[in-house]
């Protein structure tokens, strides 16, 4: 696989230049999540980068580095361009708890008179 060496900006990592995995479309990922474990045992620490663009090197070489981002949700989740905002992927099942089903409601049909 291949990978490219990407500065980090910003929090724990900054000054850093760390090997960040290509994706299959040559870019890396749009955010970067590193869990922090806790020292206590409790849950991590989850600090999160967002990809920014850093020029270009060359025609064609896209340069990207990642920014630091304390106000970014650290969870992951599915984001559907049919889902509405704030909902979770797979919600819209009829034993949902909103009660909304997958399945539009049905259109009158015209007549043929």
């Amino acid at each position: 696989m291949k990978s490219q060496d990407t500065p980090f900006v910003g929090g724990p990592l900054d000054g850093r230049v760390l090997p960040v995995l290509l994706g299959i479309t040559g870019h890396p990922p749009k955010t970067y999540r590193i869990p922090v474990p806790d020292t206590a045992g409790g849950p991590p620490t989850v600090h999160v980068y967002r990809r920014v663009d850093a020029g270009r090197s060359g025609v064609l070489h896209q340069l990207w580095r990642y920014e630091y981002a304390p106000d970014a949700d650290p969870s992951r989740r599915l984001k559907w361009p049919w889902s509405k905002p704030g909902t979770r992927a797979g919600a819209g099942d009829p034993d949902a708890p909103d009660g909304q089903s997958a399945t539009p409601p049905a259109r009158p049909r015209p007549t043929d008179e």
